[in-house]
């Protein structure tokens, strides 16, 4: 009874000297119980953590400070709120939290993702920026993502994509996409082509797909021990083995590609030799060999594998649900594509891209309803700053629930429904602070304007070449599952058959 007693005494002492040190410090809201050791963590225990997180919001208010373990962290879901943070306080929140997955995946923090806001990441997202994803460099990969588009088509009309049914007309698109994602990103990095029924192909194509698909696995798994240190020290958890393990592989795995770039390129010119990703960094480590090295062409690699497949395949597998739940849209897009092309002249290409308002709308607005990363890579606030009014301390981690601001009803008129119209005239990916999809300011992706050219043609050619249907009469089960993200609970399986007027096209690629 008495041990009782001084345990109560201590939980009242310990609330009572958060709740005023917080008052004093002038922090934002901090609803709820912060517990000793896990702090709000205990919050967290139903997925999707955006829906739980949004929930909290709700009740609570936009600007929120919690304790997840040790770590503060302030939640953000307002556009007026992300706006301040992205950009009076850019710079104070353009660092990293030091998570479990950066210190091996990022290789100890020094990748263009989980790098700290320095001269290293500034010389890092000027490669990525101005050699790897310029505007010129997407322009040159064009061919690679028409080939890797049409091979796709084919696929389809063979039936002979990733799964499905030929029989039955019914396709596994989450597999189609992702295949055709991976491999366009694998030929714009290594230029290496993985199609053919060589044992030795298929074994390179396994492997490539396993660390790709375990990258996402472990990224996305929730690491108890970033938030309580304590679990590490006693051994507790086990995922950081798994995480190690993982590295060992994509490392060895990108290693082999610089080493046989390396040999290729000698007694080549530089115009013949500078056609991939690789080419164009193992260019800079000639003139820079001090700082271009392997380890931050193997980083550049696998950043763009991790943030660059996944993603987009999520999103145009999300869109087509959509459309296949919204028909009359489907037959809008059919319909702008077919206008702007002629029903059976040629098939879509890139630069046909930017004459088709309504099928940008049906990307954007599925990136609102359904974004692939509903809370954006977490910021770390290097230096104190204040927010809404309100002080927050340095080591303070951000997290701005992207999907709670994109689906909030008092920003959006009926953001349940399925509105591409909604998005005509807005130009970019972005509308204010309300649709921010690739994040904002000096930490947003730099892959933006090559994920929207991939998902732009993959889809309008799908649109364009197809008449699609859904396997049953029962709408297309939207139900979200977990992840880093956001995947569809259920893969998406659909009927497709050749429409007639694009028979023959098809038919000759």
């Amino acid at each position: 009874m008495e041990i009782s007693y001084y345990i109560l005494i201590f939980i009242s002492l310990y609330l009572l000297k958060n709740h005023f040190l917080r008052k004093f410090q002038n922090l934002p809201a901090s609803p709820f119980i912060s517990l000793p050791i896990i702090g709000h963590l205990y919050l967290l225990n139903k997925k999707p953590i955006h829906k739980t997180l949004a929930n909290i919001s709700e009740k609570h208010g936009p600007l929120l400070y919690l304790r997840f373990g040790s770590r503060p962290v302030l939640l953000i879901s307002s556009p007026s709120l992300a706006e301040e943070c992205f950009t009076k306080n850019d710079v104070v929140f353009a660092n990293r939290p030091r998570l479990l997955a950066g210190k091996h995946l990022g290789y100890n923090y020094t990748t263009l993702l989980w790098a700290s806001y320095g001269q290293r990441w500034r010389n890092l997202r000027r490669i990525s920026t101005h050699e790897v994803l310029s505007t010129q460099r997407i322009q040159m990969f064009a061919d690679i993502r028409r080939n890797e588009v049409h091979t796709l088509l084919q696929r389809l009309v063979r039936g002979k994509s990733c799964g499905g049914d030929p029989n039955t007309n019914v396709v596994d698109m989450k597999a189609a996409f992702f295949e055709m994602t991976l491999d366009n990103l694998m030929m714009m990095i290594a230029g290496k082509q993985y199609d053919g029924d060589s044992d030795e192909k298929l074994e390179a194509s396994r492997r490539f797909k396993e660390i790709v698909t375990e990258s996402f696995k472990v990224s996305g798994a929730t690491n108890i021990g970033d938030c309580v240190p304590l679990l590490k020290w006693i051994g507790v958890n086990k995922l950081e083995d798994k995480v190690k393990l993982l590295q060992e592989k994509r490392d060895k795995f990108m290693q082999e590609l610089i080493e046989e770039h390396k040999n290729r390129r000698k007694g080549s010119s530089v115009e013949q030799s500078n056609n991939t990703m690789i080419d164009v960094l193992l260019s800079l480590q000639d003139s820079e060999p001090d700082y271009c090295t392997d380890e931050v062409i193997k980083g550049m690699g696998m950043v763009m594998f991790t943030a660059g497949t996944d993603t987009t395949a999520i999103t145009m597998e999300w869109a087509l649900s959509l459309l296949l739940n919204n028909p009359e849209a489907l037959k809008k897009a059919q319909n702008e594509i077919d206008t702007h092309i002629g029903e059976s002249s040629r098939l879509l290409d890139d630069s046909d891209l930017a004459q088709l308002p309504y099928l940008h709308g049906i990307i954007n607005e599925t990136l609102r309803m359904y974004p692939a990363a509903p809370l954006l890579v977490p910021h770390e606030s290097s230096d104190e700053c204040v927010v809404g009014g309100f002080h927050v301390p340095r080591g303070t981690m951000l997290l701005v629930n992207l999907w709670a601001i994109q689906n909030d009803p008092k920003l959006w008129d009926k953001p349940n429904e399925f509105k591409p119209e909604r998005f005509i005239d807005v130009k970019g990916q972005r509308d204010g602070f309300r649709l921010m999809p690739f994040g904002y300011g000096r930490r947003g992706c730099p892959g933006e304007n090559l994920a929207m050219h991939v998902a732009g043609l993959a889809l309008g050619s799908l649109i364009q070449c197809f008449e699609w249907e859904r396997v049953s009469e029962e709408l297309v089960d939207m139900t979200e599952g977990t992840g880093l993200t956001m995947p569809k609970a259920i893969p998406l399986l659909a009927k497709c058959r050749p429409r007639q007027n694009i028979d023959n096209l098809i038919a000759h690629l």
